[in-house]
Protein backbone atom coordinates (compact mmCIF):
# COMPACT_ATOMS: atom_id res chain seq x y z
CA UNK A 1 0.00 0.00 0.00
CA UNK A 2 2.81 2.42 0.84
CA UNK A 3 4.24 2.53 -2.71
CA UNK A 4 0.72 3.14 -4.05
CA UNK A 5 0.07 5.94 -1.55
CA UNK A 6 3.45 7.48 -2.35
CA UNK A 7 2.66 7.36 -6.06
CA UNK A 8 -0.77 8.96 -5.50
CA UNK A 9 0.82 11.69 -3.39
CA UNK A 10 3.35 12.44 -6.13
CA UNK A 11 0.56 12.65 -8.69
CA UNK A 12 -1.41 15.04 -6.46
CA UNK A 13 1.65 17.21 -5.85
CA UNK A 14 2.42 17.30 -9.57
CA UNK A 15 -1.18 18.31 -10.29
CA UNK A 16 -1.04 21.05 -7.64
CA UNK A 17 2.27 22.34 -9.02
CA UNK A 18 0.75 22.49 -12.50
CA UNK A 19 -2.23 24.50 -11.24
CA UNK A 20 0.06 26.92 -9.42
CA UNK A 21 2.07 27.33 -12.62
CA UNK A 22 -1.10 28.15 -14.55
CA UNK A 23 -2.23 30.63 -11.89
CA UNK A 24 1.18 32.35 -11.92
CA UNK A 25 1.05 32.61 -15.73
CA UNK A 26 -2.43 34.12 -15.61
CA UNK A 27 -1.49 36.56 -12.83
CA UNK A 28 1.44 37.78 -14.92
CA UNK A 29 -0.98 38.54 -17.75
CA UNK A 30 -2.39 41.41 -15.71
CA UNK A 31 0.60 43.46 -16.88
CA UNK A 32 2.45 41.25 -19.41
CA UNK A 33 1.06 40.49 -22.87
CA UNK A 34 1.36 36.75 -23.63
CA UNK A 35 3.86 36.16 -26.43
CA UNK A 36 2.10 33.03 -27.71
CA UNK A 37 -0.53 30.44 -26.83
CA UNK A 38 -0.36 26.66 -26.74
CA UNK A 39 -2.57 26.56 -29.84
CA UNK A 40 -0.33 29.00 -31.71
CA UNK A 41 2.77 26.97 -30.88
CA UNK A 42 1.14 23.78 -32.12
CA UNK A 43 0.09 25.56 -35.32
CA UNK A 44 3.59 26.98 -35.82
CA UNK A 45 4.99 23.47 -35.57
CA UNK A 46 2.38 22.13 -38.01
CA UNK A 47 3.14 24.84 -40.55
CA UNK A 48 6.88 24.47 -40.10
CA UNK A 49 6.82 20.70 -40.64
CA UNK A 50 4.08 20.68 -43.28
CA UNK A 51 4.38 20.92 -47.06
CA UNK A 52 3.63 24.63 -47.14
CA UNK A 53 6.19 27.25 -46.20
CA UNK A 54 5.75 28.82 -42.80
CA UNK A 55 3.41 31.78 -42.91
CA UNK A 56 2.81 33.75 -39.75
CA UNK A 57 0.98 37.00 -39.18
CA UNK A 58 0.48 38.46 -35.73
CA UNK A 59 0.89 41.89 -34.19
CA UNK A 60 -0.28 42.80 -30.71
CA UNK A 61 -2.41 45.94 -30.47
CA UNK A 62 -3.82 47.44 -27.29
CA UNK A 63 -7.53 47.27 -26.49
CA UNK A 64 -8.14 50.89 -27.54
CA UNK A 65 -6.55 50.23 -30.96
CA UNK A 66 -9.12 47.55 -31.82
CA UNK A 67 -12.35 48.75 -33.39
CA UNK A 68 -15.34 48.68 -31.05
CA UNK A 69 -17.19 47.21 -34.04
CA UNK A 70 -15.00 44.09 -33.83
CA UNK A 71 -15.41 43.80 -30.06
CA UNK A 72 -19.20 44.03 -30.38
CA UNK A 73 -19.27 41.65 -33.36
CA UNK A 74 -17.25 38.96 -31.58
CA UNK A 75 -19.38 39.23 -28.43
CA UNK A 76 -22.62 39.13 -30.48
CA UNK A 77 -21.42 36.13 -32.47
CA UNK A 78 -19.50 34.10 -29.88
CA UNK A 79 -20.74 35.00 -26.41
CA UNK A 80 -23.55 37.53 -26.07
CA UNK A 81 -23.54 37.31 -22.25
CA UNK A 82 -19.78 37.82 -21.98
CA UNK A 83 -20.02 40.89 -19.74
CA UNK A 84 -22.56 39.26 -17.43
CA UNK A 85 -21.45 35.68 -16.74
CA UNK A 86 -18.64 34.44 -14.50
CA UNK A 87 -16.76 32.68 -17.29
CA UNK A 88 -19.18 29.83 -17.93
CA UNK A 89 -22.62 30.39 -19.47
CA UNK A 90 -24.41 27.45 -17.89
CA UNK A 91 -27.67 28.08 -19.79
CA UNK A 92 -25.89 28.09 -23.16
CA UNK A 93 -23.93 24.99 -22.16
CA UNK A 94 -27.12 23.12 -21.27
CA UNK A 95 -28.76 24.12 -24.55
CA UNK A 96 -25.69 22.98 -26.49
CA UNK A 97 -25.77 19.57 -24.78
CA UNK A 98 -29.47 19.18 -25.57
CA UNK A 99 -28.99 20.25 -29.21
CA UNK A 100 -26.08 17.83 -29.66
CA UNK A 101 -28.11 14.99 -28.14
CA UNK A 102 -30.99 15.65 -30.54
CA UNK A 103 -28.58 15.82 -33.50
CA UNK A 104 -26.98 12.51 -32.52
CA UNK A 105 -30.40 10.90 -32.19
CA UNK A 106 -31.42 12.13 -35.66
CA UNK A 107 -28.15 10.87 -37.18
CA UNK A 108 -28.69 7.46 -35.58
CA UNK A 109 -32.22 7.24 -37.00
CA UNK A 110 -31.11 8.23 -40.51
CA UNK A 111 -28.24 5.73 -40.49
CA UNK A 112 -25.72 5.36 -43.34
CA UNK A 113 -26.27 7.56 -46.39
CA UNK A 114 -25.54 4.52 -48.59
CA UNK A 115 -24.94 0.78 -48.08
CA UNK A 116 -21.42 0.14 -46.86
CA UNK A 117 -20.81 3.76 -45.95
CA UNK A 118 -20.63 5.02 -42.36
CA UNK A 119 -23.50 6.95 -40.84
CA UNK A 120 -23.36 10.72 -41.16
CA UNK A 121 -21.76 12.36 -38.14
CA UNK A 122 -23.92 14.75 -36.16
CA UNK A 123 -22.80 18.35 -36.15
CA UNK A 124 -21.44 19.21 -32.70
CA UNK A 125 -22.53 22.57 -31.28
CA UNK A 126 -20.34 24.18 -28.63
CA UNK A 127 -21.39 26.20 -25.61
CA UNK A 128 -17.99 27.69 -24.79
CA UNK A 129 -17.69 31.31 -23.71
CA UNK A 130 -14.94 33.68 -24.84
CA UNK A 131 -13.15 33.05 -21.53
CA UNK A 132 -13.32 29.28 -21.99
CA UNK A 133 -12.00 29.58 -25.54
CA UNK A 134 -9.14 31.74 -24.28
CA UNK A 135 -8.32 29.25 -21.50
CA UNK A 136 -8.18 26.41 -24.02
CA UNK A 137 -6.08 28.32 -26.54
CA UNK A 138 -3.63 29.65 -23.97
CA UNK A 139 -2.76 26.43 -22.20
CA UNK A 140 -4.40 23.27 -23.53
CA UNK A 141 -4.30 20.81 -26.40
CA UNK A 142 -7.16 20.23 -28.81
CA UNK A 143 -8.10 16.81 -27.44
CA UNK A 144 -11.64 16.35 -26.13
CA UNK A 145 -11.63 14.48 -22.83
CA UNK A 146 -13.35 14.99 -19.50
CA UNK A 147 -9.97 15.63 -17.86
CA UNK A 148 -9.12 18.37 -20.36
CA UNK A 149 -12.60 19.89 -19.99
CA UNK A 150 -12.17 19.94 -16.22
CA UNK A 151 -8.82 21.67 -16.58
CA UNK A 152 -10.41 24.17 -18.95
CA UNK A 153 -13.04 24.98 -16.31
CA UNK A 154 -10.38 25.60 -13.63
CA UNK A 155 -8.42 27.85 -15.99
CA UNK A 156 -11.59 29.73 -16.92
CA UNK A 157 -12.36 30.45 -13.27
CA UNK A 158 -8.76 31.58 -12.69
CA UNK A 159 -8.91 33.93 -15.69
CA UNK A 160 -12.14 35.47 -14.44
CA UNK A 161 -10.76 35.81 -10.90
CA UNK A 162 -7.41 37.37 -11.80
CA UNK A 163 -8.21 39.39 -14.96
CA UNK A 164 -11.03 41.80 -15.69
CA UNK A 165 -13.33 41.33 -18.68
CA UNK A 166 -11.60 44.04 -20.69
CA UNK A 167 -8.22 42.32 -20.36
CA UNK A 168 -9.70 38.90 -21.17
CA UNK A 169 -11.25 40.29 -24.36
CA UNK A 170 -8.03 42.11 -25.26
CA UNK A 171 -5.94 38.93 -24.98
CA UNK A 172 -8.56 36.89 -26.83
CA UNK A 173 -8.75 39.31 -29.76
CA UNK A 174 -4.96 39.43 -30.04
CA UNK A 175 -4.45 35.66 -30.01
CA UNK A 176 -7.44 34.01 -31.69
CA UNK A 177 -6.93 32.32 -35.08
CA UNK A 178 -8.37 34.03 -38.18
CA UNK A 179 -6.85 31.87 -40.91
CA UNK A 180 -3.82 29.79 -41.82
CA UNK A 181 -1.06 31.36 -39.72
CA UNK A 182 -3.18 34.49 -39.11
CA UNK A 183 -3.57 35.34 -35.43
CA UNK A 184 -5.09 38.36 -33.75
CA UNK A 185 -7.29 41.25 -34.83
CA UNK A 186 -4.54 43.37 -36.39
CA UNK A 187 -3.21 40.53 -38.56
CA UNK A 188 -6.76 39.61 -39.61
CA UNK A 189 -7.69 43.19 -40.52
CA UNK A 190 -4.53 43.59 -42.59
CA UNK A 191 -4.87 40.16 -44.21
CA UNK A 192 -8.49 40.45 -45.29
CA UNK A 193 -9.12 44.21 -45.61
CA UNK A 194 -5.66 45.82 -45.89
CA UNK A 195 -6.35 48.17 -42.99
CA UNK A 196 -5.58 48.35 -39.25
CA UNK A 197 -7.95 46.76 -36.74
CA UNK A 198 -8.87 50.21 -35.42
CA UNK A 199 -10.51 51.14 -38.75
CA UNK A 200 -12.70 48.10 -39.35
CA UNK A 201 -16.28 48.90 -40.35
CA UNK A 202 -19.26 47.21 -38.73
CA UNK A 203 -19.75 44.80 -41.63
CA UNK A 204 -16.04 43.97 -41.93
CA UNK A 205 -15.94 43.27 -38.20
CA UNK A 206 -19.01 41.05 -38.47
CA UNK A 207 -17.44 39.01 -41.28
CA UNK A 208 -14.36 38.41 -39.16
CA UNK A 209 -16.49 37.40 -36.17
CA UNK A 210 -18.48 34.91 -38.23
CA UNK A 211 -15.23 33.29 -39.40
CA UNK A 212 -14.09 32.40 -35.88
CA UNK A 213 -15.53 28.88 -35.52
CA UNK A 214 -13.92 27.77 -38.82
CA UNK A 215 -11.41 30.44 -39.90
CA UNK A 216 -9.33 28.26 -42.22
CA UNK A 217 -12.46 27.07 -44.02
CA UNK A 218 -13.87 30.56 -44.55
CA UNK A 219 -10.46 31.91 -45.58
CA UNK A 220 -10.78 29.67 -48.65
CA UNK A 221 -14.44 30.70 -49.23
CA UNK A 222 -14.45 34.53 -49.26
CA UNK A 223 -17.60 34.62 -51.41
CA UNK A 224 -19.55 32.27 -49.13
CA UNK A 225 -23.24 33.10 -49.10
CA UNK A 226 -23.51 31.87 -45.52
CA UNK A 227 -20.68 34.19 -44.47
CA UNK A 228 -22.39 37.23 -45.98
CA UNK A 229 -25.84 36.34 -44.63
CA UNK A 230 -24.58 35.55 -41.14
CA UNK A 231 -22.48 38.74 -41.09
CA UNK A 232 -25.59 40.79 -41.81
CA UNK A 233 -27.35 39.09 -38.90
CA UNK A 234 -24.44 39.89 -36.57
CA UNK A 235 -24.43 43.55 -37.69
CA UNK A 236 -28.07 43.79 -36.63
CA UNK A 237 -27.23 42.28 -33.22
CA UNK A 238 -24.12 44.36 -32.53
CA UNK A 239 -25.86 47.40 -30.97
CA UNK A 240 -27.09 45.13 -28.16
CA UNK A 241 -23.62 43.75 -27.41
CA UNK A 242 -22.35 45.12 -24.10
CA UNK A 243 -18.65 46.01 -24.02
CA UNK A 244 -16.58 45.56 -20.84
Amino acid sequence: MKPLLRWLMLVLLAGLALQLYFVARIAAMVVIDPQSTAFQRSEAWRLWTGPAALRWRQQWVDYDRISDHLKRAVIASEDDRFSAHDGVDWDALEKAWEKNARAEARAARVGPVAPGRPARQAKVVGGSTITQQLAKNLFLSGERTLLRKGQELLLTLALELLLDKRRILEIYLNSVEWGEGVFGAEAAAQHYFRKPAARLSAYEAARLAVMLPRPRTFEKMPQSGYLAERASTIVARMPDARLP
